[in-house]
Formats: C-alpha cells, structure tokens, sequence
C-alpha cells in the first residue's frame, strides 16, 4: 500500500481520464495487484486484460513487447520451473522458440505489462510505471 501513497505523492500530473491505459494482468499475482493498484490511485480506470484467460496472439504479444522495447527472453518468467523445462533459459535459444513457447504457454511471459499514452512497460519492478505515471 506504501506504493500507492508513494505514486500520489510523485505523480507531477495525470493522464486525462479519456487517454487508455490498459494493463495485462494476472490477479493471482502481487505485483499485478500493485500495479493496478497504483494505475488507480492515479486517478484512472485501466482496461484489464487477463492474459492468462484471453491468451496471446503473435501479433498482439510481438507488438507488446516491441513497444516496451524487449526481447521474448528478456520478458521471459523465469520464475518456476515451466521455462526451465523447456530449455528456454540457455543463451543459445533463438528469440522466436521463447515467443512460440510463450503462446502456447500465457504463464511464461512476465507480468504486469501495462500500455500508456505516454509508453509501454514491463511494470517489474513497480518502479518503472511509477517512473511512467510520473513523467513529465
């Protein structure tokens, strides 16, 4: 909760309330939760898309993550043993085997993305929305 207080303090302005921002998230998740939490203590009401529920599409997820700026791997979870089993974590591992893992496996991408006027980020750590929220 500190965090959200913390986006309050920090933020220099907001987003009009008619500019999107959408966030994939896992509920499941605490720092999606946070993530959310501080998108709303900013003062807007996110799109939530729950990836795991409506899965990914190549363009979709390809384009996410071209807009943060990442490569498949470095978006790659690699928390857990999924990625791990299935040899995704060795150097020599192209970038389009982990995006095709990626959609066949949802849980395998990093959480929480969260989509802006103002950029798209990998929101872990939380710092980088925060940073997002707050720029001038």
């Amino acid at each position: 909760m500190a965090q959200v207080v913390d986006v309050r303090a920090r933020a220099r302005f907001h987003l009009p309330m008619t500019d999107r921002i959408t966030i994939w998230h896992n509920p499941s998740c605490s720092t999606s939760r946070k993530a959310l939490e501080a998108i709303r203590a900013a003062g807007h009401e996110p799109e939530v898309i729950r990836y795991l529920d409506a899965g990914w599409t190549a363009e979709g997820l390809g384009a996410l993550l071209a807009e943060a700026g990442l490569a498949p791997s470095a978006a790659l979870r690699r928390k857990g043993d999924l990625a791990r089993d299935l040899g995704l974590l060795g150097p020599e591992v192209a970038e389009d085997t982990i995006l095709q893992a990626m959609l066949k496996h949802p849980t395998l991408v990093e959480r929480p993305f969260v989509r802006t006027p103002r950029g798209t980020v990998l929101a872990r750590p939380l710092d980088r929305l925060i940073g997002l929220l707050a720029r001038s």
